[in-house]
């Protein structure tokens, strides 16, 4: 009783003060100490069983065997219970309980649970008979050791023996696909479960999440709410980080309000989640305050509040808390570190990146794949390509992301012959491109207007890789041939993609057309724009510009006319500078058709004659 109730001090007191107590006793008081977590406890307890002289019958061997499974939290244990467990085996042939179906599901359980799995067979293969119970052990110890395709052999041996699925073999199957990665069929295994609980929601929903399939995860957390089924912290967090990922603030708040009703906003797990979720979708505000309330903090949640400020550009204010966070005694990790470099990276600013540079040295972090990408990342988006080259070099171990950053580095950085020949280079090793391998080439050939190659690695995407081309692709190939003038080829093009609804690529065509006076092919691109996206100046301005070029001053004037019919008005021009101040911003006070703006600070009322430089504004000649 007293176990039962979770009171195993009571128990042990009362055990202990038995004169003689019997196998029953024993067997209740080593149970009640194995579900406690007491397993050394419980294993002396049947030592000292068999030492006094006390009868060991099934049930005491199925209760040690439990403890003997729960004795594998960490490598050692792993071993010791493994052994423990094999001389209970062997004490189970020599007392002739092998023909028992408890005992012989107790021994496959603890095999199972120490992921010994072969031995799990070979005891399910030696008994006499077996039940549901039998073969749901042997799914579920195949499905913890990742042999899926096993599990689902089983699966389908246990149906063809007569046995019939029950709703923990569909659960012991779902936690299997999840762990394969095989998100539609455990979706196959849940929905035979006719009242999951809320641990099968959150498999499946953890799942989704694991797979980027957030909406996925939301629907499904949908469903939950119908069926009145109580979050707990677990679904919480998991939706708290889909809305991370697809920005949805609606509902991480009313998230936020069912974890304050649950009591469990200041669980440390969900508390993280909600930093995270607030931070990512602008309410950086709100994120802090959350954090300030915490009464305890990980690293994870320090990494989303400096995650959260870098995305929104909020860069002092993220370079602040990488301080805070190291003050307080928390090691940055490679996220850590990735967004203090990405703000580098967002700020232009190489002082700061080489600090940060220098930190990651000193921590060991030189050689992780993920903090060098964003190294390389950063050097490249500062302009200085030698340092970025030469820290991927230095790299011991490169995956397809460093692989694609140092390409990409190249491309923009107008250096798109070194982009192909970084490319070109990297399919002589082992490493393969995948889609943003191609969309970093492509703009290299485009910006040194490497048409030939651009349409060769173009066309070997799908053909040697199997990478079906997306819309990016595509734009990609079209700026490298408008840039080149060869609009016989974009036509060709544009007639067989699949994604013509893309404005992206209507703007690099029409961008082309204005270079090349093309007016017949941008009169169609412009036509696509505007009824895309008919709010937006540029094509306007752009079509205009074609007309203008060509002395067509009609067709200029009516492209303005139908501007302003439409209401669309174009945005001023900005121009920055670095002042000793800080960053100043200047704007072009102009009306359309001027040429030349004039150039007005609104910062304050300071002397601009020093300044050279002028912003040119888009304007319609004509």
């Amino acid at each position: 009783m007293y176990t039962k109730c979770g009171s195993v001090a009571d128990a042990v007191r009362l055990f202990d003060g038995m004169a003689s107590p019997n196998e029953v006793s024993f067997t209740a008081m080593m149970g009640g100490l194995a579900q406690s977590g007491a397993v050394d406890s419980a294993l002396r307890l049947f030592a000292r069983m068999s030492r006094i002289g006390v009868r060991v019958d099934p049930v005491a061997v199925s209760s040690v065997l439990g403890a003997c499974a729960q004795a594998r939290t960490d490598e050692y244990s792993i071993v010791r219970a493994i052994r423990l467990g094999q001389s209970i085996h062997a004490l189970v042939v020599r007392k002739g309980f092998g023909s028992d179906l408890h005992v012989g599901n107790s021994l496959m359980d603890m095999y199972a649970k120490c992921m010994e799995v072969g031995e799990a067979m070979k005891v399910f293969e030696s008994m006499p008979s077996v039940s549901i119970v039998s073969w749901n052990i042997l799914i579920t110890g195949y499905g913890q050791v990742g042999l899926y395709a096993k599990a689902m052999e089983v699966l389908d041996l246990m149906q063809e023996s007569g046995f019939e699925p029950n709703e923990v073999t569909y659960s012991n199957m779902l936690a299997s696909c999840i762990k394969a990665r095989d998100v539609p069929s455990a979706r196959v295994m849940f929905d035979k479960i006719s009242k999951p609980s809320v641990t099968t929601w959150n498999t499946l929903l953890s799942g989704y999440c694991q797979e980027e399939l957030h909406q996925d995860t939301i629907e499904l957390f949908r469903r939950m709410q119908h069926q009145n089924v109580q979050p707990d912290r677990t679904t919480l967090a998991v939706i708290l980080s889909s809305c991370s990922r697809l920005g949805i603030l609606e509902l991480g708040k009313q998230v936020h309000s069912a974890s304050v009703r649950l009591l469990l906003h200041n669980d440390m797990f969900v508390a993280n989640g909600l930093v995270d979720m607030y931070s990512k979708c602008g309410q950086v505000g709100v994120a802090q305050i959350i954090f300030s309330k915490m009464t305890e903090r990980d690293v994870v949640c320090w990494n989303s509040m400096i995650s959260g400020l870098a995305i929104h550009s909020l860069n002092e204010e993220a370079f602040d808390f990488f301080k805070q966070m190291r003050e307080n005694g928390m090691f940055p990790t490679e996220s850590s570190y990735a967004s203090m470099i990405n703000s580098c990276a967002r700020l232009s600013s190489i002082p700061q990146g080489r600090q940060i540079h220098a930190q990651v040295l000193k921590d060991g972090y030189e050689q992780n794949v993920y903090v060098g990408s964003a190294l390389i990342d950063m050097y490249a988006k500062c302009g200085n390509m030698d340092d970025a080259r030469l820290f991927f070099d230095y790299m011991s171990a490169k995956n397809i992301v460093a692989w694609n950053e140092m390409i990409h580095g190249y491309a923009q950085n107008g250096l798109g012959e070194k982009a192909v020949e970084l490319f070109e280079y990297m399919l002589t090793t082992k490493e393969q491109p995948d889609s943003v391998t191609f969309i970093a080439v492509l703009t290299g050939c485009s910006h040194a207007g490497l048409v030939d190659e651009a349409i060769a690695f173009f066309n070997s995407m799908e053909s040697n890789y199997g990478i079906t081309p997306l819309v990016e692709h595509y734009t990609c190939l079209i700026d490298a041939l408008g840039r080149a003038g060869c609009f016989v080829e974009v036509e060709a093009v544009i007639d067989k993609m699949p994604c013509k609804d893309d404005p992206i690529i209507w703007e690099v065509l029409l961008a082309a057309c204005v270079v090349h006076h093309n007016a017949e092919l941008g009169e169609y691109a412009a036509k696509h724009l505007f009824r895309l996206d008919p709010k937006n100046p540029s094509p306007y301005v752009l079509l205009s510009n074609i007309y203008a070029s060509l002395g067509r001053h009609g067709d200029a004037s009516a492209v303005r006319a139908l501007m302003s019919s439409r209401g669309v008005v174009k945005g001023r021009g900005y121009s920055w500078i670095d002042h000793k101040d800080g960053a100043r911003a200047f704007m072009v006070a102009d009306d359309l058709g001027t040429n030349v703006g004039e150039l007005t600070m609104f910062s304050d009322d300071e002397d601009t004659s020093g300044i050279s430089e002028v912003h040119r504004d888009e304007t319609c000649a004509g």
